[in-house]
């Protein structure tokens, strides 16, 4: 029998005006799996992002969200939780408006995630208004709206970004399990410790294509190098020689 993959990206090309950001990407990810997309800015990570999300329009190829075509509908959003770099939310409703407010957009119902609220110590700042909450804040609760929706696929842009350390253990903790659990996860970041701690598969994209797709000790042993800071720098030096 076929397993249906959470995402299915096949010669996916994009490109704004003379610019080609994305260059035939053939990618597929596994459930029960964290897969890091790295690479220099302007690589094409947040477009990738926001094609798979429906925000961008590829220019060709194709996008299958657990077997759905991306281009035919957006039903297919409702099996993802988004997590971006820069929440931008309505800045005059609480926390808890904007969980109610996720909550009605989704045809299920979900329980309130009351574990990840303790363990991000919310509980005193979902009742104030988003414009009155610290940028480290903003992104507990932004988290927290993208898992309170219990999706199989979690698209996790610098999660970890202005949190404090405790909160991003926290936060990491709850990432390993929802992956334990079954979710596929997307994972970019630029804090390599994170994307060591919490990636069974590096995809590194430069200039739209896919350089290198494997796990990080095959890309240890690729470029000889033993740590993930190094290895990147071998393959931007071999690229650029």
């Amino acid at each position: 029998m076929h397993l249906i993959h959470p995402i299915e990206i096949s010669n996916l090309t994009k490109a704004f005006g003379d610019l080609d950001v994305l260059n035939g990407v053939n990618l597929t990810l596994a459930p029960g799996e964290t897969t890091a997309i790295v690479g220099p800015n302007g690589a094409g990570k947040t477009t990738l992002i926001k094609c798979i999300l429906g925000l961008v329009h590829p220019d060709n190829g194709t996008i299958k969200v657990a077997g759905l075509d991306t281009s035919a509908g957006v039903v297919y959003r409702e099996r993802i939780g988004y997590m971006p770099q820069h929440p931008h939310f309505p800045e005059n409703l609480t926390g808890r408006q904007l969980i109610s407010l996720v909550k009605s957009l989704r045809s299920q119902d979900h329980p309130p995630q009351t574990d990840l609220i303790r363990t991000l110590h919310l509980e005193g700042d979902l009742d104030k208004p988003f414009r009155h909450l610290s940028g480290g804040t903003k992104q507990k609760i932004s988290a927290l709206l993208a898992f309170m929706v219990h999706p199989s696929i979690l698209i996790l842009d610098e999660p970890t970004a202005g949190l404090d350390p405790v909160s991003s253990s926290a936060l990491k903790d709850h990432i390993r399990e929802q992956r334990d659990a079954g979710a596929s996860i997307v994972l970019t970041s630029h804090v390599l410790s994170d994307l060591q701690e919490l990636a069974d598969r590096i995809v590194f994209l430069l200039d739209g294509v896919i350089r290198f797709d494997g796990t990080l000790g095959a890309l240890r042993a690729s470029t000889g190098e033993g740590t993930l800071e190094r290895a990147i720098a071998v393959i931007l030096e071999g690229e650029a020689a």
